[in-house]
């Protein structure tokens, strides 16, 4: 791969990783309940659901998914239930008592941020099919393609793991403004909100041929 082409793949990685989605909404909800350094394990299971697509991509199974309405669908509407599920769960989550008394922030467990964040990842079909369509627009067919698809997969990691940051580190600085119940409960419930959005937004993808 060219330095030119790399520089080009670069600023692609900024432009799809600021874009707004379930994985910017589930960053931003694990920042505020859990602080930076806690909720920032979220963004590690963001990156490895990524770097799954990728492979699946590269092993050619992503033109498989891109042209079974069967596996799209199962997979879409995983994910559609799965952030429903995740609304639902922000929406009556009751204000932190520990948080409007002394500031300290719920522990979450690492594992399960990881596994969150993996699972608002994996089941967003369109994005296997997306990197389908944009990662050979970077290839160069007359070199060896493994070495090309590591230095994509380290580039849009790197990157996203560098938004994620954003995103957790500005949600955990509001959590330090709240103190009121009410406060925190509008929050839950923007959050909760965005979870459903965002599903709604999924269930009206549709495969393209």
């Amino acid at each position: 791969m060219s330095l030119d082409t790399w520089i080009a793949l670069f600023i692609a990685c900024w432009v799809i990783s600021l874009s707004p989605g379930a994985g910017a909404i589930a960053s931003m909800s694990a920042g505020l309940h859990y602080g930076f350094w806690r909720g920032y394990w979220n963004a590690i299971g963001l990156q490895l659901a990524l770097l799954l697509q990728i492979a699946i991509v590269a092993a050619g199974l992503g033109a498989v998914l891109a042209t079974s309405e069967l596996a799209f669908g199962l997979i879409k509407w995983f994910g559609v239930a799965y952030l429903v599920y995740l609304g639902w769960k922000q929406w009556v989550a009751p204000p932190s008592e520990i948080v409007a008394a002394t500031g300290e922030r719920p522990l979450g467990r690492p594992l399960t941020l990881v596994l969150r964040g993996f699972l608002v990842n994996a089941s967003n079909p369109k994005a296997i099919v997306f990197i389908l369509a944009v990662l050979p627009q970077f290839l160069d067919t007359r070199q060896p393609l493994l070495g090309q698809y590591l230095l994509m997969a380290l580039t849009m990691v790197a990157v996203d793991l560098v938004v994620m940051a954003g995103y957790t580190g500005l949600a955990a600085r509001v959590l330090r403004t709240l103190r009121e119940p009410h406060q925190q409960r509008l929050l839950n419930r923007t959050f909760g909100g965005l979870f459903i959005a965002a599903a709604g937004l999924l269930a009206t993808v549709r495969r393209t041929a």
